[in-house]
């Protein structure tokens, strides 16, 4: 793998190393998981990757430009054969990869209206290809294990259920390892950026902003240390990106993102694709930016 310029590797991505030498494996591939296999890298669309600012749980059950914006990219993108993504809200020791073959959908919050309790998002999974990109990944000395038993939480179905509301697209879930940083996040994109040219979609899905404690529920006011910290990141995803995973380096950036791991699936889907282009900008309850973001 091809470090970004200038960024070099923390001690704690110790599960990644750099395979640029002559023995680099091929790229890590779905194909193997289709009966037409041959028919993958030749005849399938390309998708971009994605990342999805889901903001609060409400949103599953929202009417607003966000929700839009996401059904528009379900009616205009060539259809999933899978989706991989990677939740805010799965943090794990080490990386894990979910291979439940009907995971359910997991209420994972409290304090909301009744309606949101009764949503089901009932998607299959898609454990033959969990295995192969767990197989994958162990043999270039990252280190995960599958998890049959995950249920899909609110970061997968909250915005999933706007994008592909019949539930028909298999899922794959990965975790979000707590000693995982931007450049390690972008590095595990960049080891799966090869499944896009399999028709499969590869979404990050946190908040582009996540400062719970600014909330101002259902306002309309805008948090303008937030909307600053956003448009610096944007400035830097298409300028310099090595500076983008440097993120933290922004002044006060605990006053956007007091933790970190809302943030984190941004770089996820960086590393799987290069080129930023917006989908969607707004902002929710004051604090947190629904942006969504397309890498090419």
């Amino acid at each position: 793998m091809t470090y970004p310029k200038n960024v070099a590797t923390p001690s704690h991505s110790a599960d990644h190393r750099d395979d640029s030498d002559a023995d680099t494996p091929a790229p890590i591939t779905a194909a193997g998981v289709w009966p037409d296999a041959s028919t993958v890298t030749t005849k399938l669309a390309k998708l971009p990757a994605l990342f999805i600012s889901h903001g609060a749980p409400s949103l599953a059950i929202e009417q607003s430009a966000t929700t839009s914006a996401l059904a528009r990219i379900g009616q205009n993108l060539p259809v999933p054969r899978a989706i991989v993504i990677m939740s805010a809200h799965w943090q794990s020791t080490q990386l894990e990869i979910s291979s439940n073959p009907q995971p359910k959908t997991w209420h994972d919050f409290s304090g909301f209206a009744s309606e949101l309790y009764e949503i089901q998002y009932p998607t299959a999974g898609f454990p033959t290809l969990a295995e192969s990109l767990a197989q994958q990944l162990s043999v270039r000395g990252i280190s995960c294990s599958i998890n049959p038993m995950r249920a899909c939480d609110h970061g997968v179905w909250a915005p999933l259920i706007h994008l592909y509301p019949e539930a028909d697209i298999p899922i794959v879930q990965i975790s979000l390892p707590q000693h995982y940083d931007s450049i390690a996040c972008y590095q595990l994109g960049a080891q799966l950026a090869q499944l896009r040219n399999e028709q499969i979609l590869v979404i990050g899905s946190g908040s582009i902003t996540h400062n719970l404690r600014a909330m101002l529920w259902q306002s309309d006011s805008i948090d303008h240390t937030a909307k600053d910290f956003k448009q610096w990141l944007l400035h830097q995803l298409k300028t310099d990106i090595p500076t983008a995973l440097d993120w933290q380096q922004y002044p006060n950036y605990k006053n956007v993102h007091p933790s970190d791991e809302h943030l984190l699936p941004l770089f996820f889907a960086l590393g799987a694709g290069q080129r930023v282009s917006v989908i969607h900008q707004s902002m929710a309850h004051h604090s947190l930016g629904m942006d969504i973001y397309r890498f090419d």
